[in-house]
């Protein structure tokens, strides 16, 4: 993810590092403080044990935007987007208490939460200030597990795509206001524990199913 951060910087260095000005070119610059909805399913495999499970959280966010509009008069416009804080996936801890072959139970509590979430973006107008959406996002999925079979599991950086559709209009002073809506839909995620739980050989493995449906509302200033 790191290395994708910096070629996305070197890119637009390169772009806008010019002696031009701004004004030039047509940058917005601005905040959007959405509405996340977030869907995940999936099953955990422990040596022949499989439990499945779903769960989901509402959560508000904010994020900060550069975009570069209208390139070459095209009506598509290149942008990043970019969540400095995190959003916890599900609404509750999970926990469940297993017990091994020799009767002694342990109690194991789940969470995992979505951090540095960024998206790489192209809008094209199609009039009366509507657009459609596309892009490309990139976020880190940590594990905030207790588990008292010993099992552990890494962190992991994922990625999906997010499609939609929004309004942008004017608002105070040379500002702009927007209401979008999208869907992220993220690539299947498969971890594996790099520790078994006492008792089996084989690491267990989590695959999962991980959807976000946001609806946003921006303020931008236009350069």
């Amino acid at each position: 993810m790191k290395n994708i951060k910096a070629l996305t910087l070197a890119f637009l260095l390169t772009l806008f590092g010019s002696s031009q000005s701004l004004a030039e070119y047509g940058f917005t610059v601005g905040i959007t403080g959405s509405m996340a909805m977030i869907e995940a399913s999936g099953q955990e495999t422990e040596g022949g044990e499989v439990s499945r499970g779903e769960v989901s959280n509402n959560v508000g966010v904010a994020s900060l935007f550069l975009e570069y509009n209208d390139i070459l008069g095209s009506g598509i416009s290149l942008g990043v987007d970019f969540i400095p804080g995190s959003a916890d996936v599900s609404s509750s801890i999970s926990q469940r208490t297993d017990a091994n072959s020799e009767g002694d139970s342990a109690t194991n509590k789940a969470q995992a939460e979505l951090d540095s979430h960024t998206t790489y973006y192209a809008t094209y107008g199609v009039g009366d200030g509507a657009y459609l959406k596309v892009g490309y996002v990139e976020a880190d999925l940590n594990t905030l597990e207790t588990l008292g079979t010993g099992s552990k599991y890494a962190n992991e950086t994922i990625n999906g795509w997010e499609v939609g559709a929004g309004v942008e209009f004017d608002a105070y002073m040379g500002s702009v206001g927007r209401l979008e809506l999208t869907h992220i839909d993220y690539g299947d995620i498969e971890i594996r524990s790099s520790v078994a739980r006492a008792g089996v050989a084989t690491n267990n493995l989590i695959e999962a199913d991980l959807d976000v449906t946001r609806l946003s509302a921006s303020l931008g200033y236009k350069f």
